[in-house]
């Protein structure tokens, strides 16, 4: 009779823990696709506000631009060309990141460091642990106490 109920209760504690096995992987799968849709809607915000800064950019480039030629023209000063270059390049860097191919590059250049370079990417001290986060916890905990 003992070894009945010892059985039942076996079986019971094994599909016990499959379920929890079971729900805390789906639970993980579910952060992970929202922390990937997080991080998809932050970038689609970056280019958009890329595009629409690009606009009011590219506005005021070719204002400077025209009223540079026409003054270094007009003045005779080649001089006052200068400044377009600048302008260009920052005017060339917003195109790229909004309607280029600079997001694709970055991409590659991350895929390259983290297989190639991942020393770069280790955190000062290591990955917090429960003990220093505790710890941590602790002290602000005492601090705060104190006051």
């Amino acid at each position: 009779m003992g070894s009945f109920f010892s059985r039942t209760m076996d079986d019971n504690m094994k599909k016990q823990q499959e379920f929890m096995l079971m729900n805390s992987q789906l639970q993980l799968e579910r952060q992970i696709q929202m922390q990937n849709l997080m991080r998809e809607k932050q970038m689609a915000m970056q280019v958009a506000w890329t595009r629409e800064f690009l606009k009011y950019y590219g506005t005021f480039f070719s204002l400077a631009a025209l009223a540079l030629t026409a003054g270094a023209v007009k003045q005779k000063k080649p001089g006052l060309f200068v400044p377009i270059i600048p302008l260009g390049f920052v005017f060339a860097y917003q195109y790229d990141m909004g309607y280029g191919t600079l997001i694709h590059r970055m991409k590659g250049t991350a895929e390259n460091i983290i297989e190639k370079e991942n020393n770069l990417l280790e955190l000062p001290q290591g990955l917090p642990t429960f003990e220093s986060i505790e710890k941590a916890r602790k002290a602000q905990r005492k601090f705060f106490v104190d006051k």
